[in-house]
C-alpha cells in the first residue's frame, strides 16, 4: 500500500519535469523532487523491517549453538546405547 503512494509521486514528478522549459530543468526537477526525497522516505519505511530481520538473525545465531549442543548430546547418548 505504501508503494502505491511512491509510484503516484513518481508519476506526478515525472509530469512536472516534462513541463519544464529545458531538459536540464526537467532532470533537476525530477531529481530534486522525486529521487532524493523518495530515497529517504523508502529507506525510513524499511527501517522497521530491517530491525526485525536483524533481530531474527541474532535469535537464530543464539539458537544455533544450543541446537548443535543438543544434537551432540543426542549423538553421544545414541552411541553410548549401542
Amino acid at each position: 500500500m505504501q508503494y502505491i503512494v511512491a509510484i503516484a509521486w513518481i508519476y506526478v514528478t515525472l509530469l512536472m519535469s516534462a513541463t519544464e522549459t529545458s531538459v536540464v530543468a526537467g532532470v533537476m526537477t525530477f531529481t530534486m523532487y522525486c529521487v532524493f526525497p523518495l530515497t529517504i522516505v523508502l529507506y525510513l519505511m524499511r527501517s522497521g523491517k530491517r530491525k526485525r530481520e536483524k533481530r531474527q538473525i541474532q535469535v537464530a545465531m543464539q539458537q544455533k549453538p544450543q541446537q548443535n549442543a543438543a544434537q551432540s548430546l543426542k549423538t553421544t547418548a545414541q552411541d553410548g546405547e549401542k
